[in-house]
């Protein structure tokens, strides 16, 4: 289980934006693991299992939370002062929002198949579905981040990384940089 908690977290960072809430998530998987291990089938995969764990928590959490406090999701306090000026980090936070607007079965697939390199038949083990649904829904979560990215194919979206990361966009960004 111990080997696992990387993996964990990387999930639990899927459901939860604040890295506390990610963390408390992984705890309480754990717990829950540890506490029905005898109900863990021999020959399975521990992390399919813990996986399945935790997105059941989180499910339970959510549900729990909307109940119970209405409006804390889109609280003003919650959001970010100000925002970074680096073109690079300006750009994760566009892919991340993206990721985050993804309706939560596009993003558990796209992030367990894509970030955390889960076969398409765990990821079906872990989100109770076909593997034709897993197929389905990673493509229609690539789709959805190109769209949400302003992207109209995933070419234009490499083209727009290579001109941002070449060396005459390099090169003006320096000069801007040394007139200031």
């Amino acid at each position: 289980m111990v080997d696992l908690i990387p993996a964990l977290r990387a999930f639990a960072r899927t459901f939860c934006r604040n890295p506390d809430d990610a963390d408390d998530l992984v705890q309480e998987t754990l717990m829950k693991g540890i506490a029905n291990i005898d109900k863990f089938e021999p020959g399975t995969r521990m992390k399919s299992w813990l996986f399945t764990i935790m997105r059941n928590t989180h499910y339970t959490r959510a549900k729990i939370a909307a109940r119970e406090s209405p409006g804390l999701l889109d609280c003003a306090s919650s959001r970010t002062v100000s925002e970074p000026s680096q073109e690079w980090s300006m750009q994760s936070i566009e892919v991340r929002d993206a990721i985050n607007r993804l309706p939560t079965h596009h993003r558990e697939v796209l992030v367990l198949i894509g970030v955390l390199g889960v076969s398409y038949e765990e990821t079906a083990e872990i989100c109770g579905c076909a593997v034709g649904t897993v197929k389905s829904r990673l493509n229609r979560a690539r789709l959805g981040l190109l769209e949400h990215l302003g992207e109209s194919t995933s070419g234009s979206l490499l083209e727009a990384r290579n001109r941002l990361s070449g060396p005459r966009y390099m090169a003006d960004m320096e000069r801007r940089l040394n007139r200031t």
